[in-house]
């Protein structure tokens, strides 16, 4: 069993969220008023740097971290966690600002990580869902996941998911600094980097709602970056276990020991 989470706080990074953000902010601090909030804000031209401004004014336990301009959403989590690290945190809770994920399940994202590192909270899991989407989104997201799942060898049903929790010392034994991905591919990467340091990462269900105010972030690039670091993660993976399972062979062939011997 983990320490308790005493101190927590909800990562939102924004561009162009103004309609947004003031609702989404809300339903977080009804749902959960024990945790703060963290508006990561890259520059947005509609405003929505001065919209988070008056929500921190009017709520401590809201801050605003501005950016000086759209650098993608790996970038903005990764300042969030420095920030929270040095705020003396114990988790970080990541949600997108257009009310896609539901503050009001927050608890069981914190409730599982109780006893996990990290936690995903996932549409691809028995009792998650998706509502709204268009079957071209759902077929995109469950073969993105397939795909990654196959090509990099891990358990996670939703590793493309932005709705999570880690704790602090999680995110340590990370190598966070090594990381490059921008785009959704950051969080197939820190998924990855989780699971590779043998941290307990718990999917827990959830649903997933379409936005109803703005459009969506996702473009082409998005995509391409994150099936090509996939793909070279992938490659990059069976390589050295190919290698590995070579040099074993060898030294099998070369001592003539039994497989426990060798193995021990």
């Amino acid at each position: 069993m983990n320490q308790p989470l005493e101190r927590v706080v909800v990562l939102i990074p924004t561009y162009n969220e103004k309609d947004s953000l003031p609702g989404v902010v809300a339903r977080v601090r009804s749902a959960q008023p024990g945790v703060d909030v963290l508006v990561l804000d890259d520059n947005s031209p509609d405003g929505t740097g001065a919209v988070a401004d008056r929500l921190a004014a009017a709520d401590p336990q809201v801050r605003v971290l501005h950016r000086p301009g759209k650098q993608g959403l790996g970038p903005a989590y990764l300042a969030g966690f420095a920030w929270a690290a040095q705020e003396g945190y114990d988790a970080l809770v990541e949600m997108d600002a257009d009310g896609s994920h539901l503050p009001e399940q927050l608890g069981r994202l914190l409730e599982a990580a109780a006893d996990a590192d990290v936690v995903i909270g996932s549409r691809w899991v028995a009792g998650g869902a998706t509502h709204n989407w268009p079957h071209s989104r759902n077929l995109l997201s469950r073969g993105a996941n397939v795909y990654t799942r196959a090509a990099l060898g891990i358990p996670v049903r939703d590793a493309t998911a932005g709705y999570r929790v880690y704790r602090l010392d999680a995110l340590r034994a990370m190598d966070l600094d090594g990381v490059a991905s921008q785009g959704y591919c950051f969080q197939v990467d820190l998924t990855l980097r989780a699971v590779d340091r043998g941290l307990r990462v718990v999917e827990v269900p959830i649903d997933f709602v379409e936005r109803a105010i703005g459009t969506s972030k996702m473009d082409r690039r998005i995509v391409q970056e994150a099936l090509g670091r996939v793909t070279l993660w992938g490659m990059t993976r069976r390589g050295s276990q190919l290698t590995a399972a070579a040099r074993r062979a060898a030294r099998r062939a070369g001592s003539g020991g039994t497989w426990r011997e060798l193995t021990d």
